[in-house]
């Protein structure tokens, strides 16, 4: 008997009680309120929930249930566009693979239906037990940038402050944790400037690392839009689709960036093409940078990154002043092992040259995921709620206050990170983990020390929309959660902007909002008197926005969704106007318009007011190649039709159409030729951690001795190497040691 099948006996039995009746009966318990009230036949407007671009959709409803959706015409964002993945997001909430009531595993090792109330009791019951026999330091969870900043916020209360988890990050450290730490480091808190008119208004559009044509179209063609003739300028060692598309395409060695930045930054100073008066006002650090770079001769640059002196030349008049300049970057630079100081070495460009607050200009991380700036601000991780800091007492003062709990329940330092807590479970350390949407057993870096880890477990809970995932499927338990379209709350894209996730759409069976799982585990662990004023997601929102007082990324002046809504989305930084009534009761202090960006009058958030210079020296490549291991694997976005495993847009046939039905790899006419290898014939890819099968594509667009092949693929991460950048934690995905050889079977 499937799934299916012993889900449709189970409903039959009707044995649950009361978590099982509040599924049934969701008004009665506040589980199925929207951010307005939606006539069965109309159309509303929402958010799309795959990446940070954070697209408007109309979704057109009949019967109550979503049938089908348009881009939105109005929406700032897109402006009436969308990629393939817009077009399908309807799509994966029908799977017919959907998680809709809880799995437990039972002797016999097979995961079988269970009600609500023997899921709760089991997950608390091992959790207390872990903690109780092992220490508080036993456990751990890994969340998301999928869901909306309620949930992330709830979570964060639930596991730190209620359940008293010391260790708990989110798979933004895969993909964002670079720009966070970058943007600290150098502004005083992580604030990417930008808004999506700056690629519209640039002379000059840099692309580091990124290829917008595919992993985020729609800004793609918001730089289509620039009626300026830019100058679009790509750094990859790959001829992506947006290399091919651009005005010039520099194809460095991989992993050379920090050094061709720094070699840049050379010539910008030795020829005198910088902004000094900006430098003066704005900035710290510059002399000591200027000594730094001294020793990177153009010369010796260009041959390391194998660009030439000419080449680099070329490249830094392009950026002189007296022409708007946009540095643009995202994973080709994050997932590194030394992102951070090359994301900071981009923005040391920007400020050098005074291409900062003003249109068409920035140093502009492009996000990820679609709520990646708000895990970054809420998910109780990394910082505290709001952007600060778990080991300044006045911080964690002022949260418990706001929370109005005791601030001795706060620890006074972050937990491990990512990498940490996965290395902790291998030791033995870390008994129980806790994963929310989100899927590591396909994309964590070096795959099988993933799996490793989920094998020594005594209990590993997935809280997911599907129930067969790569990860759900080494689960003890199996918590079944709505997907985009079947809740609400609030995300923020890569520009700052605040959108609305709406609940257009029945969750199937019993599954259940994120939030909503959050509050019944604090309620069956007894810390619910931490949502005490927050028995809705706009509630929640409501207290983010108090906690978010007199901070830089201070939204107190947004008074609810509704707001949201009808501003077509609201960016960060909105304060309230004062009001007696206190921090969220005020009006906004500002107009609001629709883009806006950061730093117009040069203040940064650090105490003087002025950004950083930071920088170090490049480090070697972690696993550079061997006689035994020729060639450098990249990876990255094969195609703009699939999102991170595959988990959602693997389920639409018309995106599965768009996409090779097979692994990929790519590699250069003139190893093909050496190897003897065809376009189209199987290969075997094989690294010091594990081997993957793929048909070859011979072509170009790779240089000789590199490959690449997309991340979607569940083979490609058993040979990924991992190293971190040493402060962010960040894996680095973009590089490893690889053979590849013609498949003999």
């Amino acid at each position: 008997m499937d799934l299916k099948d012993r889900f449709a006996g189970f409903m039959r039995q009707r044995t649950g009680k009361l978590t099982h009746e509040m599924v049934l009966s969701p008004g009665r318990f506040g589980l199925g309120k929207t951010p307005e009230r939606l006539q069965p036949d109309s159309t509303t407007s929402m958010v799309c929930g795959f990446c940070s671009t954070g697209c408007g959709l109309k979704i057109h409803l009949k019967d109550g249930k979503a049938v089908n959706l348009t881009p939105d015409p109005e929406y700032p964002v897109n402006l009436g566009m969308a990629c393939p993945k817009g077009w399908e997001a309807l799509t994966p909430l029908k799977a017919d693979d959907r998680a809709a009531l809880p799995l437990l595993r039972g002797p016999d090792g097979a995961l079988a239906p269970v009600d609500w109330d023997q899921a709760l009791r089991v997950f608390t019951d091992k959790f207390k037990s872990v903690l109780a026999f092992h220490g508080k330091e036993a456990a751990a969870f890994l969340s998301t940038g999928q869901i909306p900043t309620e949930e992330m916020f709830a979570l964060g209360l639930l596991a730190k402050f209620g359940m008293g988890l010391v260790h708990g990050d989110a798979n933004t450290r895969q993909c964002m944790a670079t720009s966070h730490v970058a943007y600290k480091q150098s502004f005083g808190f992580d604030a990417p400037p930008f808004s999506y008119k700056d690629f519209e208004e640039s002379d000059v559009i840099v692309f580091f690392g990124a290829n917008p044509c595919i992993a985020h179209p729609i800004m793609w063609e918001r730089v289509m839009m620039n009626k300026r003739n830019p100058e679009i300028i790509v750094v990859d060692p790959r001829q992506t689709e947006t290399a091919l598309a651009a005005t010039r395409h520099y194809p460095l060695q991989p992993k050379s960036d920090l050094t061709l930045l720094y070699g840049l930054a050379h010539i910008l100073i030795r020829e005198g093409w910088i902004d000094r008066d900006y430098l003066e006002a704005h900035t710290t650090g510059f002399e000591e940078f200027r000594e730094h770079v001294k020793t990177f001769d153009p010369a010796a640059v260009g041959r390391i990154t194998g660009l030439g002196e000419a080449r680099m030349m070329e490249f830094a008049e392009s950026l002189r002043p007296g022409k708007r300049v946009s540095l643009w970057w995202t994973m080709g630079v994050n997932q590194s092992h030394e992102g951070v100081r090359t994301a900071q070495a981009i923005i040391n460009l920007a400020l050098m040259t005074g291409n900062m607050g003003k249109p068409g200009t920035g140093a502009n991380s492009i996000t990820g995921q679609v709520n990646a700036m708000g895990s970054r601000l809420f998910s109780n991780t990394t910082g505290l709620p709001g952007g600060r800091e778990f080991k300044d007492p006045k911080h964690r003062e002022e949260v418990a206050g706001i929370l109005g709990i005791d601030a001795g329940i706060i620890q006074d330092k972050p937990g491990l990170a990512y990498d940490q807590i996965i290395e902790g479970v291998n030791a033995g350390r870390i008994k129980a983990l806790w994963v929310i949407a989100t899927n590591p057993a396909h994309s964590w870096v070096d795959q099988e020390d993933f799996r490793r880890a989920a094998a020594k477990l005594e209990f590993l809970v997935v809280q997911d929309m599907y129930h067969d995932t790569d990860t759900a499927k080494l689960a003890h338990l199996v918590l079944p959660s709505a997907a985009w379209g079947e809740k609400e709350g609030v995300v923020i894209n890569s520009e700052r902007r605040m959108g609305l996730f709406k609940k257009v759409h029945p969750a199937p069976g019993q599954a259940l909002a994120d939030f909503y799982i959050f509050k019944l585990i604090a309620k069956y662990w007894g810390c619910e008197s931490l949502f005490k004023d927050m028995d809705t997601p706009e509630q929640a929102f409501r207290m983010m926005a108090r906690l978010s007082a007199g901070r830089p990324c201070d939204f107190t002046g947004i008074t609810d969704y509704r707001m949201i809504d009808r501003e077509g989305g609201i960016q960060w930084p909105l304060p309230a106007s004062p009001d007696p009534e206190g921090p969220g009761a005020g009006t906004p202090a500002r107009p609001i318009v629709r883009e806006r960006r950061l730093f117009e009058d040069g203040r940064y958030y650090h105490p003087d007011g002025k950004a950083k210079f930071k920088f170090s020296p490049p480090q070697p490549i972690p696993e550079p190649v061997t006689s035994e291991f020729p060639f450098a694997l990249l990876t990255g976005r094969g195609s703009s039709a699939q999102w991170h495993t595959n988990t959602r847009t693997g389920k639409s046939a018309v995106l599965r159409k768009l996409y090779p039905a097979d692994s990929l790899v790519e590699i250069h006419p003139e190893d093909a030729s050496r190897l003897k290898i065809a376009s189209g014939d199987w290969v075997l890819v094989r690294s010091r951690r594990g081997q993957a099968r793929a048909r070859a594509s011979v072509a170009s667009t790779v240089q000789p001795g590199q490959l690449f092949m997309p991340m979607h693929d569940v083979e490609v991460n058993r040979l990924t190497f991992p190293s971190f950048d040493p402060h962010s934690r960040q894996p680095s995905y973009k590089h490893c040691a690889v053979r590849v050889e013609k498949d003999p079977s």
